[in-house]
C-alpha cells in the first residue's frame, strides 16, 4: 500500500476556478488511468481540459467534489446558514447564537433585552446556587428565541466542494425564479440573490444538477409524511427554527421543514405554566413578521436506527439545548413503543439507550461532564 498527499488546504491561498477545474479533470482521469498517478498529474493541460469538459457535459460531476473551498460568511442571517447546512455536503464552524448577544431591529432588541432580564430572574429563582455567568448565558439562550432568522448576525466558516457551491448557486437561482412570493420568501429571496452576487468567482458553466431536478432540500413540498418505525424511521414533530438549526447538523439523518399557515410559538420550559407565559406569547407574537427563531415549524426527520442513536449520544445530555434534548427523548420513547411488537432486534437495541442521559449509555465515557448529571439532565427546566 502507498498513500500520498496530492493536494491540501493552504491558509490564505485562493484556489482559482481554472486550477479547480484542472484538478477535477485530472481526478476524472484516475477512473481510466493507464499509467501512474504521477504521469496523469503531469499530462498536457489541454488534454485535461478536454476531459474536464466531457465530464461536465456527461453529468459525471463527482470529480468536482475533489477541489474544495474554505469560505467565511460574515453577517449572514440564520436562515441562510440553515439552508446551507441542510444540504449535508459541507464542513462548518458556526458562531453560536445560544450565547451571543444579538443586534436585531429596534423592536426585537427592546423585547430581547427585556426578556434577558426576566430569564435571569426566573433562572436564579429556579437554581439559586447557579453562577451568575451561567445564568446570563442561559438567559441569552432563551431570549434569542425572539430574534429573527433573517437577522444578519451569524459568522461561519463553510468548507464546500467546487461542485456543491455551483449546485447551491443554481438551486438559489431556481428558488428565486420559481417559488411563490409569499411573505417569508419576500424576505428570503433578496438574501439568496445577494449570496449569488457576492460568491467568489468559482461558478463553472454547466456544473449544475438540472438533469436530476434537485432543489434546496430544506423546504418540504409534500402534503403529508407518514410516521414509521423499524430498521429505518420517519417521524413528524414541531420544532423552533433554533432547534431545527441544531438537529440537521446530524448529517446522517434527513430533515425537512414546513411553515405553518398560522404562526405557533415555543414557550421555554422555565416559564411554561407561570405568570410569564402569557406575556411571552404576546411579545413573541408581536414579532411574527420577522419570523423569530422561537416560531414553530413542522419537521420531518428520517434515518436509520443506528444513526438515530448517534444523535442520542450527542443530544441526550445536560450540555445540549433543552428543546432538542427533550425532543430527542420523546422520539426515542416513540421508537421503542412502536417496535416492541413489530421488530424485536431494533426494540432490544434501543432499550440499551432508554435509561436516561447519554452518561448511562453502554460503553459511553463522557469527556465533559455536565453540571446536571444523569438524574437532572432530562428533567431540568433550562
Amino acid at each position: 500500500m502507498k498513500i500520498s498527499i496530492i493536494a491540501s488546504t493552504k491558509p490564505g491561498y485562493e484556489l482559482s476556478k481554472i486550477e479547480a477545474v484542472d484538478f477535477s479533470g485530472k481526478s476524472a482521469g484516475i477512473c481510466y488511468m493507464p499509467d501512474t498517478i504521477e504521469e496523469l498529474f503531469s499530462e498536457d493541460s489541454e488534454k485535461t481540459a478536454k476531459r474536464a469538459k466531457r465530464t461536465i457535459i456527461s453529468g459525471h460531476h463527482s470529480v468536482y467534489d475533489h477541489p474544495t473551498y474554505n469560505l467565511v460568511l460574515e453577517e449572514i442571517p440564520k436562515i441562510i446558514a440553515i439552508i446551507l447546512n441542510n444540504e449535508g455536503v459541507y464542513t462548518t464552524s458556526e458562531k453560536s447564537a445560544r450565547y451571543t448577544i444579538m443586534k436585531p431591529s429596534e423592536e426585537e432588541e427592546s423585547l430581547y433585552k427585556k426578556w434577558i432580564e426576566i430569564y435571569k430572574k426566573v433562572i436564579s429563582g429556579l437554581y439559586p446556587k447557579m453562577e451568575e455567568a451561567k445564568i446570563a448565558k442561559l438567559a441569552q439562550e432563551n431570549a434569542r428565541y425572539l430574534i429573527s432568522v433573517f437577522t444578519p448576525a451569524t459568522t461561519m466558516e463553510y468548507t464546500v466542494s467546487l461542485r456543491q457551491i455551483n449546485y447551491i448557486c443554481n438551486w438559489f437561482k431556481d428558488y428565486i425564479e420559481n417559488e411563490e412570493d409569499n411573505e417569508f420568501n419576500k424576505l428570503l429571496k433578496p438574501y439568496l440573490q445577494n449570496f449569488i452576487d457576492i460568491i467568489p468567482d468559482v461558478i463553472v458553466d454547466g456544473l449544475n444538477s438540472e438533469e436530476k431536478e434537485r432543489k434546496i432540500s430544506l423546504f418540504d413540498d409534500r402534503k403529508n409524511r407518514l410516521e414509521e418505525f423499524g430498521e429505518c424511521y420517519s417521524t413528524n414533530y414541531d420544532a423552533t427554527f433554533a432547534q431545527y438549526a441544531q438537529a440537521h447538523r446530524h448529517r446522517t439523518l434527513r430533515y425537512k421543514m414546513k411553515l405553518y399557515d398560522r404562526p405557533k410559538y415555543y414557550v421555554p420550559l422555565c416559564i411554561k405554566d407561570t405568570e410569564y407565559e402569557e406575556e411571552w406569547i404576546k411579545d413573541i407574537s408581536s414579532l411574527a413578521k420577522y419570523y423569530p427563531q422561537g416560531m414553530l415549524v413542522k419537521v420531518n426527520e428520517r434515518g436509520t436506527a443506528e444513526d438515530f442513536i448517534l444523535k442520542c449520544k450527542e443530544r441526550l445530555c445536560g450540555n445540549a439545548q433543552l428543546e432538542i434534548t427533550l425532543q430527542t427523548s420523546e422520539i426515542l420513547k416513540k421508537y421503542i413503543k412502536n417496535t416492541e411488537n413489530t421488530n424485536t432486534d431494533i426494540y432490544e437495541y434501543l432499550l440499551n439507550y432508554s435509561k436516561g442521559a447519554r452518561c448511562t449509555f453502554p460503553g459511553y465515557k463522557c469527556a465533559t461532564p455536565c453540571a446536571w448529571g444523569n438524574r437532572d439532565a432530562l428533567t431540568r427546566k433550562i
